[in-house]
């Protein structure tokens, strides 16, 4: 098989000589945090959680320092959903590298960036879009709280628990993952952020809009993914975003939907919140758009985004990299092979045969597969489980994530271009991994 559609060929230890020599030079050099929260999680879980060092990757394929060769079922946590290094991707980059590598922003834009403003604003669910091109999902999330507060005159926001919008202060005071993640810096963060309960699927929809705010009179936004990603792949109930839609246009806030995890073809459609029948205000995308390169982008109503005015000096939220020449010719042949090649609705067909097949196995100690498209989270019975079972499952020769605020999710986020025999063959370590246990 060629390399891309292979299967895994685990070798040497992980890591073995190469890849340690590597980890070490990491060790000396990156935050030492970092590196403690390894030996942390080796402590936790009794294995080594020293990482492998990517030096190579096509298709589903990542090779690391020490030559061995692993199916990446994260995607790069997400962002390789066309597939590592496609073809068609990097034609375009290198085309673009031999004409133009940087321009001037917002001030004098390439001609990429008008090309890809012109398709997203083409993709956008309103009849009319305009958009604000940034670099990473946390850029787009900053750029819509920032819309909700110049087209409403409020800065109250509505995030959920178990909600995960990035790491930038922005995001990070709307982020509900993780308390610990937000308590060194709460004294610099967005103070008046309501977090409401995030309802499984089996709550009644009622139940779900009740847990929210009664007094709206300072809220200006509700900020939602339509699955949690980082939080277990948690999916609401049926109508749950339409009723967030209802109790927005009631309450004079603005829907935005934070997109980057699950839109552009992951979970089946371009954008999962209209396929389940809402149109929100703003939608936040990224990850996978720029098909391995960064480039992230919030969209929004062109009544909505008129709210910035026309300013007669600097613009007030800008960028240097903003729409770089090189991340805007990668996500203009990112949409063009997603389109193309039908991505999304293979993403549907081929995920809905992943969560059958990993469903029938009967696998031990996985409690519920939860699916939508290429986007899966699979229940494990303990906290702290799925870092033993993704180092295991590494050993084996695949990649996945731990997800969940207790570590129990085992999350999947596979290339749409990974072969059946490499989902065959993850699906039969995973057996015997758990089996291990």
């Amino acid at each position: 098989m060629k390399l891309g559609d292979a299967l895994p060929a685990v070798r040497s230890p992980i890591p073995a000589a190469a890849g340690q020599a590597w980890v070490e030079r990491l060790a000396a050099s990156e935050c030492p945090a970092l590196t403690t929260r390894r030996k942390r999680r080796e402590e936790q879980t009794g294995a080594n959680h020293d990482p492998i060092v990517w030096v190579e990757a096509q298709g589903a394929n990542v090779i690391d320092a020490d030559g061995n060769r692993y199916v990446d079922l994260t995607s790069g946590f997400g962002v390789a959903f066309v597939g590592h290094r496609h073809p068609d991707v990097v034609a375009a980059v290198k085309r673009q590298a031999d004409r133009l590598l940087h321009a001037l922003g917002d001030l004098q834009p390439s001609d990429v960036k008008v090309e890809l403003l012109e398709r997203l604003c083409g993709l956008a669910p309103w009849p009319d879009a305009r958009a604000m091109l940034s670099l990473s999902g946390a850029d787009a999330v900053t750029a819509a709280l920032k819309t909700a507060v110049m087209a409403t005159g409020k800065t109250g926001v509505v995030a959920f628990e178990g909600s995960y919008h990035g790491l930038t202060y922005g995001p990070l005071a709307v982020s509900g993952y993780a308390e610990r993640f937000r308590e060194p810096f709460r004294a610099q963060l967005q103070s008046d952020v309501h977090f409401a309960t995030w309802p499984e699927q089996r709550v009644s929809v009622d139940a779900a809009i009740a847990t929210l705010p009664q007094d709206w009179s300072n809220i200006g936004a509700v900020i939602v993914e339509p699955i949690q990603g980082r939080a277990g792949v948690r999916l609401p109930p049926t109508g749950f975003l339409e009723a967030l839609k209802r109790t927005c246009e009631k309450n004079g806030a603005l829907l935005i939907v934070d997109e980057i995890f699950t839109g552009v073809g992951r979970c089946g459609a371009w954008w999962r919140s209209v396929e389940d029948g809402v149109v929100p205000d703003v939608i936040c995308v990224g990850k996978a758009l720029g098909g391995g390169l960064p480039v992230s982008a919030c969209i929004a109503r062109e009544d909505v985004m008129r709210a910035w005015g026309a300013p007669d000096r600097e613009a007030i939220h800008t960028g240097t990299f903003y729409g770089d020449p090189l991340g805007s010719a990668a996500a203009l042949a990112t949409i063009d092979l997603i389109e193309r090649e039908g991505l999304a609705h293979k993403a549907a067909t081929r995920g809905d045969a992943l969560a059958a097949a990993l469903r029938a196995g009967g696998l031990p100690k996985v409690l519920e597969v939860r699916q939508a498209g290429m986007m899966l989270g699979l229940q494990l019975e303990a906290p702290m489980q799925a870092l033993t079972v993704t180092r295991a499952l590494l050993e084996h020769g695949y990649l996945a994530l731990p997800a969940g605020t207790s570590a129990d999710v085992l999350q999947l986020a596979p290339p749409v271009t990974v072969s059946e025999a490499q989902l065959e063959g993850f699906v039969a370590s995973l057996r015997d991994v758990l089996e291990e246990l």
